[in-house]
């Protein structure tokens, strides 16, 4: 039996460092409350073809995610404020420009005929990609619809010969000497992009134009120092408040604390390594649900360790009594960590922004205490009681009924 218990223990050390190697090597993403980014304010405006109204800016609001999600900005927030604003923070980005040019544009693509008229837009367009010219300079390559393939083709053979002119939002991209008629639907933007520019109207011209334009009302940067400051005090106080509990269950359950010590120990392993592989992102109420699963984890070791003693209060022997306080704490464990799961569940599909990052990581910590507890705690338990029973019954109060 000690065997099997030497092999338990050794595979939850395997799955433990295991957690820890990944930890190390994969970076935590941070939220705009601890990295810093751009907050922007944007305000829809009438013009004389459009009316600003309910349709008009959830369409703008699904188009402005969209963009941001093909940027892979971590953890945005995009939500509205009064009828015609939307706020956006985009963690990570910094670059106010960049920021507008993005989420505010309003992203009309135009070919225009030799004489300035829209002979075709980007309401046509059916695919749009990172490419690169004959020089190997990052371009946009696009592809029409049909109905699109069959304007291009007829604008190319009308204009064989002659420059016509591309535009975005009414500024030129290129002027283009039409050589001969192009019949496929596919052509090429270039313009000496930047890498970060081609892949930015590669996201403007995917998602669509906005129905609306979009004013620039408010844009700041919220500076990574005050992000940096906040991450210290919540990692002061949640290691003083490990601390605490660390020494609370030593002294008050002795050899029993020292493993739900260890259990705790390698729970904030094993969440913070899942947060990082599930490419989660870190908020300030993401460390506040860290530390409530913390409290969760203690409180599910705290529960099994009273049962345990009801059992032997019983007259049970150990071995049997841990049984039994295991599978009657299962119940009251599995009954309070379903509720506060639905309770995250509802907040990560009504929550926006760090709502939804604290649901996340609540749901996280919930998980990984039920297994440290369930788990971890009865196979470190069990091995120590086959090794020395008398003292781990001795801990419990209950000398006489180690075997």
């Amino acid at each position: 039996m000690l065997r099997g218990s030497g092999i338990r223990v050794a595979i939850i050390l395997v799955i433990v460092v295991g957690a820890g190697v990944l930890l190390y090597f994969t970076p935590m993403n941070l939220g705009l409350d601890l990295q810093g980014g751009v907050h922007v304010v944007l305000e829809a405006k009438d013009t004389e073809e459009v009316t600003v109204d309910e349709d008009a800016m959830r369409g703008a609001q699904a188009i402005i995610e969209r963009r941001v999600d093909g940027l892979g900005v971590a953890e945005p927030v995009i939500q509205r404020s009064g009828s015609r604003r939307i706020i956006v923070e985009l963690p990570g980005i910094y670059d106010q420009q960049q920021a507008i040019d993005t989420v505010g544009r309003t992203a009309q693509l135009e070919f225009k005929d030799p004489e300035g008229n829209t002979v075709l837009t980007g309401a046509y367009l059916r695919a749009t990609r990172l490419g690169q010219d004959r020089f190997g300079r990052p371009a946009v390559d696009i592809e029409f619809d049909r109905e699109g393939v069959q304007r291009f083709a007829d604008m190319t053979t009308r204009y064989q010969g002659q420059v016509t002119e591309i535009t975005l939002d009414g500024e030129t991209l290129q002027e283009v000497m039409i050589r001969e008629p192009i019949l496929q639907g596919e052509a090429q933007i270039t313009g000496n992009f930047s890498h970060e520019e081609a892949r930015h109207l590669v996201v403007l011209l995917q998602e669509g134009a906005l129905p609306v334009p979009m004013d620039v009302m408010e844009i700041r940067n919220v500076g990574p120092t005050l992000g940096q400051e906040s991450i210290d005090r919540s990692m002061r106080a949640g290691i003083i408040g490990i601390i605490l509990v660390l020494i609370y269950m030593l002294m008050y359950y002795k050899l029993p604390g020292i493993i739900a010590d260890l259990a705790l120990g390698a729970y904030v392993v094993l969440v913070f390594s899942i947060l990082a592989s599930i490419n989660a992102t870190l908020t300030l109420p993401g460390i506040a649900g860290l530390i409530l699963g913390i409290g969760m984890a203690v409180d599910a070791n705290v529960i099994i360790f009273e049962r345990i003693k009801d059992e032997l209060g019983t007259g049970k022997r150990l071995r049997p009594a841990i049984r039994g306080g295991f599978t009657h704490a299962f119940s009251a464990i599995v009954d309070a960590n379903i509720t506060t799961l639905i309770t995250a569940a509802v907040l990560f599909y009504f929550g926006t922004g760090p709502v939804r990052g604290f649901a996340v990581t609540l749901s996280v910590g919930i998980v990984a205490s039920m297994f440290t507890a369930m788990v971890i705690t009865r196979i470190l338990m069990e091995a120590v009681v086959e090794k020395d029973p008398e003292k781990m019954a001795q801990y419990f109060g209950m000398r006489g009924l180690a075997k």
